[in-house]
């Protein structure tokens, strides 16, 4: 029988002795908890960031000491607020969330941090908080959105377009595969028929976009009726191998070297840092 890798399902003495192994990862998938159009759940990006999460953690559990953390279901979706459904946080609020939860890892031993995205509205947030927090614990952090990796593999999966835009075939694929009973199949050609264009800044440029700007209609981007069950298993199973392959990286783990912390007044060098 495979070992648990769910820190909910387990014991506070079974988490502890997962640290006290040395060099213990935690795993923590995050979301939003957002509108994805008339077809799809609002848990959508947290339930596909944590089956990425723990079918990864599964791949790797024998050899490595780690757990999987339950969802965050809080992200940056202002973006998405017209649409109704949706629950925010700002910034500084997501940091603070963010910052704790590395605080409390590191009081009870676990000493690295991976954390699995399943929404696009966080991958700029998270990657300063993850540099911050590194720095502040001295130690590794490493935030990946599973639909970024593979991308050449990715894209051959899709039918409808090149990649994964929002609660689109992907998405819908996903969540047929994991929660088929919630997604709304008979919405699938409405969210379609009502979209428009989608609006982009000019490359090298950067803007605050509500989504009600790129699908004002119902806030559908991407074409869910080519979504299945089938192909949700097959967008899986490459999520969890990437997630698997960046738990078993020895370049992604390395403690740094003490020089790293220098350019915070970490350490010093001829009564300066450097």
């Amino acid at each position: 029988m495979a070992r648990e890798v769910e820190w909910a399902r387990m014991t506070a003495p079974e988490l502890r002795a997962i640290a006290e192994r040395g060099n213990a990862l935690a795993i923590l998938p995050v979301g939003s908890l957002e509108q994805h159009g008339p077809h799809l759940p609002v848990i959508t990006d947290t339930a596909s960031a944590a089956a990425a999460a723990i079918r990864g953690a599964r791949l790797v559990s024998e050899e490595l000491p780690l757990a999987v953390l339950p969802g965050l279901w809080l992200g940056m979706s202002e973006h998405h607020l017209p649409f109704g459904g949706t629950i925010t946080l700002d910034y500084a609020a997501y940091h603070g969330v963010l910052r704790s939860i590395a605080r409390s890892l590191k009081a009870i031993g676990f000493t690295r941090l991976l954390i699995v995205n399943g929404h696009g509205g966080n991958v700029d947030p998270l990657a300063v908080a993850v540099r911050e927090l590194a720095v502040e614990f001295d130690m590794p952090i490493v935030a990946t959105t599973p639909w970024f990796l593979a991308q050449e593999e990715t894209s051959a999966l899709f039918e409808s377009d090149d990649g994964p835009k929002h609660a689109c075939e992907g998405e819908a694929s996903v969540m047929l595969a994991i929660a088929g009973d919630i997604v709304k199949t008979d919405k699938f050609k409405e969210a379609e028929a009502l979209q428009a264009g989608q609006n982009e800044a000019p490359h090298g440029a950067s803007r605050f976009y509500s989504f009600s700007e790129r699908a004002p209609k119902t806030g559908t981007w991407g074409f869910p009726s080519k979504g299945t069950a089938e192909k949700g298993e097959k967008f899986l199973a490459l999520h969890a191998r990437e997630v698997a392959n960046l738990i078993a990286s020895d370049i992604l783990w390395t403690r740094p070297d003490p020089v790293w912390r220098a350019g915070r007044g970490l350490e010093t060098t001829g009564g300066r840092a450097e």
